[in-house]
């Protein structure tokens, strides 16, 4: 179920940009944008203003560069900062009219160019905060839409955004923003950049790192909460890797409401099931139980962040469980899997009632086969240790077994032992004065006698 849902992270995105296209903004994503889609790309923050702007001296380069910035229509203003750019490539103007250029295909929804425009803005000027913002977007959006060199566009976007969030600070104020405006961009700024570097660390199988920024992604804006294309992938690197690493221990709490939240940002009701599922699932193995299960996702569908103290109470330990089953029930009455549970996580107190009603006693039981000579057999007798055919029960005998009742490796057999001693870790519990079920006697058949 993991592997699934892990692929819908790099390939949900074109679906989203599909059902949400593009629409210019003024400087940030979207806050319109559909539920669970993608958001649209964001349009770069406009020019900062310059203490003293950049002279032309040559006429012609002049005109040219004016002609081209007073077009109104967006098609005539690629057309002649294109022109302008082949003829005046050294020109002083060349970083402004780069800007105007990306932001032109930008807006005229063509990515190819804006990405290819951006790329040359940075060789002009490197470190442009403008086109790391569009660039560490791109990327990112790239790889999830399932592009075929998704993984060099992830290592891209880290790179981008990670030259993005060093250059955040010295970003200078556009001209005609306004203080709480610049912060506000620049907090949205920050979560391209972080999400496009989180993004690359779930890649990299990084989950602190991939947690770490994600989220700083997700607390930067609204926007992002509502971004399918980055909960979701926040969810997972909470959630931790499949199957479990000791060394990588997940954030329960926060991969549940995170997994509930992305099901109800999910673009089409196929993964809104599928992620619901896995959601239910990682309650119930948290929690140990389904009950409460419908109260946190109504509160992770109705808010895009946990409350304040959120908590989901986490299921009993195992040795609280070992001392429900002494409390529910008598030892004599247990199966043999309780006793192995019991014997092998309960307090001393708990093993100490199991082992005292049982020792000494003989008992009757199934088990699988797992080896077998004349004088010891080894048994499986829990049903996890018949999958794994792994023995936990040591049954001897006081006389050898004949050869021709020896069972076969991998038999299902009914034996009786006496409780003898145990090891909890691993389990075994070895059991003397072994017996077998007699062997059953086939009906003598007697053959009438002739004339009757």
């Amino acid at each position: 179920m993991k592997t699934i849902l892990v692929t819908v992270v790099f390939g949900v995105a074109a679906l989203a940009a599909a059902q949400n296209p593009a629409q210019p903004t003024p400087s940030t994503p979207s806050s319109t944008a559909q539920p669970g889609a993608a958001q649209a790309a964001p349009a770069t923050p406009a020019p900062a203003a310059q203490a003293q702007a950049p002279v032309i001296k040559d006429p012609a380069e002049y005109n040219a560069y004016v002609g081209a910035i007073k077009q109104a229509d967006p098609a005539a203003q690629i057309s002649g900062l294109e022109a302008f750019l082949t003829q005046y490539p050294n020109s002083i103007m060349k970083t402004a009219a780069l800007q105007t250029l990306m932001q032109d295909y930008q807006q005229t929804n063509n990515t190819a160019k804006t990405v290819e425009t951006a790329q040359k803005l940075l060789t002009a000027d490197p470190g442009n905060e403008r086109a790391l913002f569009l660039l560490a977007y791109i990327d990112r959006l790239k790889a999830q839409s399932g592009d075929p060199n998704a993984q060099q566009e992830l290592a891209d976007a880290k790179k981008y955004g990670q030259m993005g969030l060093e250059g955040l600070p010295k970003f200078t104020k556009p001209e005609g923003t306004s203080d709480a405006d610049f912060e506000k961009m620049k907090e949205q700024m920050g979560g391209v950049f972080n999400a496009a570097i989180g993004l690359s660390d779930l890649q990299s199988k990084d989950y602190p790192a991939a947690r770490k920024d994600l989220r700083a992604a997700v607390d930067s804006s609204p926007d992002f909460q509502k971004d399918f294309s980055v909960v979701y992938p926040l969810a997972l690197a909470y959630a931790g890797p499949t199957p479990p690493d000791p060394n990588l221990p997940p954030d329960p709490i926060n991969a549940i409401w995170f997994t509930a939240r992305s099901s109800a940002l999910a673009p089409n009701p196929q993964y809104q099931t599928q992620i619901e599922k896995y959601a239910k699932n990682l309650y119930i193995k948290y929690h140990g139980g389904d009950d409460g299960w419908n109260d946190v996702l109504a509160q992770a569908k109705a808010s895009p962040m946990p409350p304040t103290g959120f908590t989901i109470k986490p299921a009993p330990s195992p040795a609280e469980q070992a001392h429900n089953m002494v409390v529910a029930t008598p030892p004599e009455k247990m199966d043999f899997a309780q006793w192995e549970f019991i014997l092998s996580n309960g307090s001393q107190a708990d093993q100490d009632t199991v082992w005292n009603a049982i020792k000494g006693k003989a008992v009757q039981l199934n088990g699988t086969v797992i080896k077998a000579t004349p004088t010891e057999f080894q048994i499986a007798g829990s049903l996890d240790d018949i999958d794994a055919k792994k023995a936990d029960i040591t049954l001897t005998f006081e006389a050898p077994i004949p050869a021709r009742l020896i069972p076969k490796e991998g038999a299902s057999l009914d034996f009786q032992g006496e409780p003898a001693s145990y090891t909890p870790n691993p389990f075994i519990m070895t059991m003397e004065k072994g017996m077998l079920p007699k062997p059953k006697t086939a009906p003598v058949h007697h053959k009438p006698a002739s004339g009757q």
